[in-house]
């Protein structure tokens, strides 16, 4: 019997691979639509939050098949960064990687009209963008499936040089890479083994540059069955505007009968420890509440 202090807040049941910005005093959260078999969501929808707890359903803003002519289903895994009030949304449509720029965090987003990277031009499978802005405002995507892949985004961040592609195999890659900075250390962290497993988990490592090398430095959240909670991974990492606190997001099995086609998006605080190494997360008993300081 699971305790309902282990039920998600009130954004719901059947979403997954979350990404996760904060715009104002507000975050938004951009998830796949779970709970098709096959992972065959169509389109991508927004959700709002003051605090993490409270949601609002901004609706679709970002349609396969319609605003997408290119590719028609499989939407997964999308990223979101804002420059100078512009918004750019990464994501995966039939394993191929797309971008896509709005004028508003809930869109409509309009489509580069092509793949930004299409199927077969790396090694592994076109998934699971992330995107991650530097000190020095340069912006890097990341993405890949079985192999990891990173590259410095061109000015118009819909664009990048072939050339700049850097490749590599972190310790039990799957999936999902993502990618952030405190004090001056690269953290890059990313799922092993597969989402439809209870195994399914987040590892991370340590770097001294955007692009590594980088150093295993093990498991940073895994599943804790004693309590329910299954197949954790594919996350995204933030921190609050405004002050020193870090969010992990993620998806999980849907308690109490979840799968890996029907997850639920939980947040818990991601601790630095003062070797610079990462606290192992512990999975919160009732959802965190993180309102952003007003600025």
């Amino acid at each position: 019997m699971v305790d309902a202090a282990e039920q998600p807040s009130s954004l719901g049941h059947w979403l997954a691979d979350p990404a996760l910005i904060a715009v104002g005093e507000r975050y938004y959260l951009y998830p796949t639509t779970d709970g098709h078999p096959g992972w065959g969501s169509t389109s991508f929808s927004a959700f709002s939050s003051p605090d993490l707890v409270e949601w609002r359903d901004e609706g679709e803003v970002l349609r396969l098949g319609e605003d997408v002519r290119w590719a028609a289903r499989e939407a997964w895994a999308p990223a979101v960064i804002e420059r100078d009030g512009a918004f750019y949304c990464y994501f995966t449509a039939e394993q191929n990687i797309g971008v896509a720029r709005a004028d508003a965090p809930t869109g409509p987003f309009k489509d580069l009209g092509r793949p930004l990277i299409a199927k077969g031009d790396y090694p592994g499978a076109a998934i699971d963008p992330s995107v991650f802005t530097d000190e020095d405002g340069v912006r890097y995507l990341y993405w890949g499936n079985g192999i990891a892949h990173g590259v410095p985004l061109g000015d118009d961040l819909m664009s990048f040089d072939p050339g700049k592609v850097v490749s590599w195999v972190p310790t039990g890659f799957r999936e999902a890479v993502t990618v952030h900075r405190r004090h001056g250390r690269y953290y890059l962290s990313w799922s092993e083994n597969d989402t439809r497993e209870a195994d399914y988990r987040v590892r991370y490592a340590v770097g001294t540059g955007p692009l590594g090398p980088w150093e295993d430095r093990g498991v940073l959240l895994e599943k804790r069955p004693e309590r329910g909670i299954l197949g954790t991974g594919h996350h995204t990492i933030l921190r609050v505007p405004g002050a020193d606190d870090w969010i992990i997001a993620y998806h999980r099995f849907a308690i109490p009968d979840g799968d890996g086609f029907h997850r639920e998006i939980m947040f818990d605080w991601l601790v630095h420890r003062a070797d610079g190494d990462l606290e192992p997360v512990t999975p919160a008993r009732t959802p965190i509440r993180a309102p952003i300081p007003p600025r």
